[in-house]
């Protein structure tokens, strides 16, 4: 017969053994922490490819092989050290060195507009995941391109400042869409239609630009 009454344990070895379990699971969860690259950063300074999934979720499952930004037609991929993004003032944060990133400054992402096939082509390129195979038509960009949002700085932007522009609106692949003109060729915008491509920053004859890219929250 099994006896049903615990053996008591004195009251020190107990704390002494809950301090114990204490310890070992922040000592996990610390290292969980390390591992992962440093989840309480879910945010990146610089924008992902197209596809690129939730940030945590990104760092964790990309491998840092370079893949995507060899298949990039544009050249507009990157792999982000400190050194990439000195002259711009980015550098990456826990977790980010090596990780794919496009600064729209330099080379914006032409969502693969005129080249062959039916996929973007970094996000058939990722062995890995982390960039979600995307179809090269407005459904799938608009569902699964999320790279960042459009800000435009009206006391900057010709359009508004009385001279007729709307470079930027005839960069945008989704124009109509993410981008409209307005009167002058103002840039009216859209937030929740922008993939944060990038190339209206990039087009923008302003300088410093009047319309620029922040990456994803």
């Amino acid at each position: 017969m099994i006896d049903s009454e615990q053996p008591k344990t004195p009251r020190r070895n107990f704390i002494k053994e809950a301090m114990t379990g204490v310890a070992s699971v922040a000592g996990f969860m610390a290292g969980a922490w390390w591992l992962s690259g440093g989840k309480a950063q879910a945010k990146s300074s610089a924008l992902r490819p197209p596809g690129a999934l939730d940030e945590d979720d990104f760092l964790a499952t990309c491998i840092r092989c370079g893949r995507c930004a060899d298949a990039c037609p544009n050249r507009a991929i990157t792999a982000f050290t400190k050194e990439s993004g000195k002259d711009l003032s980015l550098k990456p944060g826990p977790g980010e060195r090596g990780t794919p990133v496009i600064f729209p400054r330099r080379q914006a992402c032409m969502l693969c507009n005129g080249v062959p096939g039916d996929d973007l082509l970094c996000t058939a390129a990722c062995p890995s995941g982390a960039l979600t195979l995307t179809k090269k038509f407005v459904e799938s960009i608009r569902e699964h391109v999320n790279m960042g949002t459009a800000e435009i700085d009206e006391n900057l932007c010709y359009s508004y400042q009385g001279s007729s522009c709307g470079v930027c609106i005839r960069a945008c692949p989704l124009e109509g869409i993410a981008l409209k003109a307005g009167l002058w060729e103002r840039p009216i915008l859209d937030p929740e239609e922008c993939v944060g491509c990038g190339l209206c920053e990039r087009a923008c004859i302003r300088y410093p630009q009047a319309i620029h890219i922040t990456p994803r929250a």
